[in-house]
């Protein structure tokens, strides 16, 4: 498992980047919580991962904080949400602002991610109640 990665940051073509590792360019698909946040290139920064081996390949996430990582998890928990709706939620609210729509039970600050309907929302809504701190 990889955890975390500290190196220069190469590029940055949203969602993704390459973070070089002495000499090692790692591609890492990120939320746009963490883009809008990344130093310039060339600059230094470390990273929290989550690492996906799936039958059509092998896939690194990077995350700037601890709580973008926990919560990008626990939307990998809930069935039918993958990587990139997972992404999509985290590009389209930060950590609070969806731990206070699952609190609240706000369907509709969920249904404005692109790609999350009502359904898709509910569930979220349901499956995510108690697991993330507002």
């Amino acid at each position: 498992m990889i955890g975390r990665l500290s190196g220069q940051l190469a590029e940055k073509n949203p969602p993704q980047i390459v973070l070089d590792v002495q000499g090692v360019g790692y591609e890492l698909d990120v939320p746009m919580s963490t883009f809008y946040n990344l130093p310039a290139v060339g600059d230094p920064v470390t990273l929290l991962t989550h690492f996906a081996v799936r039958e059509d390949g092998h896939f690194l996430y990077g995350f700037l904080t601890a709580g973008e990582r926990f919560a990008f998890r626990q939307l990998l928990k809930i069935s039918g949400i993958g990587a990139r709706t997972a992404l999509a939620v985290l590009s389209g609210l930060s950590v609070a602002d969806l731990a206070a729509a699952v609190a609240r039970q706000e369907v509709g600050r969920l249904t404005k991610v692109p790609g999350i309907g009502k359904k898709t929302a509910e569930r979220l809504l349901l499956e995510l109640k108690g697991k993330l701190a507002e």
